[in-house]
């Protein structure tokens, strides 16, 4: 069993009496990539600064590294990388001046693949950080956090301010940390195309709870829809286990599940009389039906 990174049980947070995560169950291991999705306001970032110890838990408990969130040593952070929603520079500083002052912190800085990165993204070493675009901030941030080549990655909404060009490059990035197999890296995201492309796996934050975590291709195998021709008008209300959709026409229907087996279409067609097409669905997909 490989190494746990990150793990957090029955994890409640509230701000006053509004409560944002309701228990919240969530295990990865090393060389995992997850995506965490979920509509705004979800608590996405809530979840992540409470791992990383900047928001106290309510109830329950967060950990990283083996560490308590809330108690994390130097040793911890200095194996973590992290890229908040907004990132925090030094208004005077230079972009290469920023870079030197993150570097002093960390004994493994990787100084040539900053340099890589800095003239791959085309970020300008002398501009001053109080003027960067949103774009070139967010690009400086991430830098900043693979400089040291971090264990445990832990991003929020890395992509927001970057234009197709530049979030392709980030995440041929983040494939490249991840290739070895030794690094974590959980984002959240809306873009449900950047999870397919680089996460292992993927999980879905909703109502305060985490509603699954599990592989990208086992949650598309059992995630199916199903198109519906039956003999006779199909029933307005379906009383069949794992549906997440049910919009029914007449004698026709479309039918999406989250336990699709091969055994399914069988049993539709004995219970309805039905012709059934499956058809695959595509990680935005899922994510809509499921919420």
């Amino acid at each position: 069993m490989s190494e746990v990174m990150l793990e957090v049980k029955s994890l409640r947070k509230s701000f006053g009496t509004a409560e944002v995560l309701s228990g919240v169950d969530l295990v990865m291991r090393r060389g995992e990539v997850t995506g965490l999705l979920g509509l705004n306001g979800a608590g996405k970032s809530t979840l992540l600064r409470c791992l990383l110890g900047l928001l106290r838990c309510t109830a329950g408990t967060a950990a990283v590294l083996g560490c308590d969130s809330w108690n994390l040593g130097a040793s911890e952070k200095a194996r973590l990388g992290y890229v908040p929603q907004d990132v925090f520079l030094f208004p005077t500083l230079s972009v290469k001046g920023m870079v030197d002052y993150t570097a002093a912190f960390y004994g493994n800085w990787n100084a040539s693949r900053v340099t890589e990165l800095l003239r791959r993204w085309e970020l300008p070493v002398n501009k001053a950080c109080g003027v960067l675009s949103p774009g070139e901030r967010q690009k400086l941030g991430i830098v900043l956090a693979l400089g040291h080549e971090p264990e445990l990655l832990i991003l929020d909404e890395p992509v927001a301010s970057l234009d197709p060009s530049a979030r392709r490059g980030f995440l041929e990035s983040l494939l490249e940390l991840a290739a070895d197999g030794n690094r974590t890296v959980l984002f959240s995201t809306h873009i449900t195309s950047d999870v397919e492309r680089v996460a292992s796996d993927v999980a879905l934050l909703r109502s305060g709870r985490i509603q699954f975590h599990e592989d990208l291709d086992g949650l598309k195998e059992r995630t199916k829809r199903l198109r519906l021709t039956a003999g006779a008008s199909l029933p307005l209300q379906s009383d069949l286990p794992g549906v997440l959709q049910w919009q029914v026409n007449g004698v026709t229907g479309v039918l999406t599940v989250n336990n699709f087996t091969a055994a399914l279409p069988d049993e539709l067609r004995a219970k309805w009389g039905a012709d059934v097409v499956i058809e695959d669905l595509n990680l935005e997909e899922i994510f809509l039906a499921n919420n």
